[in-house]
C-alpha cells in the first residue's frame, strides 16, 4: 500500500525507539509497547481537514486537531502543543517543532500541483507552527512526497528541496550518524528524515535509517515514510499490523482518504 500509511507506519514503528533509541538495524519493527503517537493523531487530523472542508479553511482544521486531540489524549504531545490543545483560544505559538512536518503528508498525496502541495501546507503548519522553519519544514515534506508521487527522481527531489528550501541533502547518513541526537525542531528533523528515503532502498530500509538515527525516532520515521511510500510499497504484513493497531475511525478515515486520493488521479488522467 502507498499513500499516508508510509506516515503512520513509520510513527508506529518508530514509537518503541522515542526515548529507547536503538542504532541496531536488525531492531524488531513491532515490539510489546508500539502504538501510534502524535503522528498518528495529527496525521488523521490533516487528512479528515482535506476529506471534509473544501475550501481549505484554517479554522476547521483547528476545530478537527482539537477535537481529535482531545480524544486522543497521552500520545506523546509537546508541551506547547498540549498547552495549545487545552486553550480556549487556540492562536500560533511561532514555533518551528518538527510536528509541522511530521502531520502534513496528506497534503503531499492530496495536491493536485506543487504549488497546491505548499499553499496547503504553509496552511497546516501556520495554525500553530507559524515561525518560518515551522513552515519551511512542512512546506519541504509535502513537496518531497508530491515530487514523488509525479515521478521525479531522487536526485532531482535533492535538487529541488536544496534549492528552494536550503537544506543541505548532499550529506551522508554515515557522515551525520556520529554526532546526531535527538532534537524536535525542523531543522534537525526534516533535512535527515529525507536524507532517510534518498539513501534507502525500499520503504523498510527507509524506516530503519531513520529510527537507528537514534534521534526522535517516530517523527524521523514518519516523515521519511511518508516520502517513501509514495513510490515503495508498505508491505502487506507491515501495513496489517500497523492497522490492528489503530482505532476504527482512523482506518476508516484512511481507506476514505485513499479512496478520495485514487478519485482525484484519476480524474486528473
Amino acid at each position: 500500500m502507498k499513500g499516508i500509511i508510509g506516515a503512520i507506519a513509520g510513527d508506529v514503528i518508530g514509537s518503541a525507539y522515542e526515548f529507547n533509541p536503538t542504532r541496531d538495524y536488525t531492531f524488531e519493527l513491532f515490539t510489546p509497547v508500539t502504538t501510534f503517537t502524535d503522528d498518528t493523531v495529527l496525521t488523521m487530523a490533516n487528512a479528515i481537514w482535506l476529506l471534509e472542508d473544501e475550501k481549505h479553511q484554517p479554522e476547521t482544521l483547528v476545530n478537527i486537531m482539537l477535537d481529535l486531540c482531545r480524544r486522543y489524549p497521552d500520545r506523546g504531545y509537546g508541551g506547547r502543543f498540549a498547552q495549545w490543545i487545552h486553550s480556549d483560544d487556540p492562536q500560533p505559538y511561532d514555533s518551528f517543532g518538527n510536528g509541522s512536518a511530521m502531520r502534513v503528508s496528506p497534503v503531499g498525496y492530496y495536491a493536485r500541483t506543487l504549488d497546491e502541495a505548499l499553499e496547503l501546507a504553509k496552511v497546516s503548519a501556520e495554525v500553530t507552527h507559524n515561525h518560518p522553519e515551522g513552515i519551511k519544514g512542512a512546506q519541504a515534506t509535502a513537496a518531497a512526497i508530491f515530487l514523488a508521487r509525479k515521478g521525479e527522481n531522487k536526485w532531482e527531489i535533492r535538487d529541488y528541496i536544496e534549492k528552494t528550501f536550503g537544506y543541505n541533502l548532499s550529506r551522508t547518513l554515515e557522515e551525520i550518524r556520529p554526532t546526531f541526537t535527538f532534537d524536535e525542531t525542523c531543522q534537525r528533523t526534516v533535512p535527515e528524515a529525507i536524507i532517510c528515503f534518498l539513501e534507502g532502498k525500499d520503504y523498510e530500509d527507509v524506516v530503519r535509517l531513520a529510527v537507528t538515527l537514534a534521534g526522535d525516532a517516530d517523527t524521523l520515521a514518519a516523515i521519511a515514510g511518508s516520502i517513501a511510500s509514495a513510490t515503495k510499497d508498505v508491505t502487506t504484513e507491515v501495513t496489517q499490523r500497523v492497522i490492528s493497531l489503530l482505532s476504527d475511525e482512523f482506518c476508516a478515515t484512511l481507506l476514505r482518504f485513499n479512496q478520495l486520493v485514487a478519485k482525484r488521479e484519476q480524474e486528473d488522467k
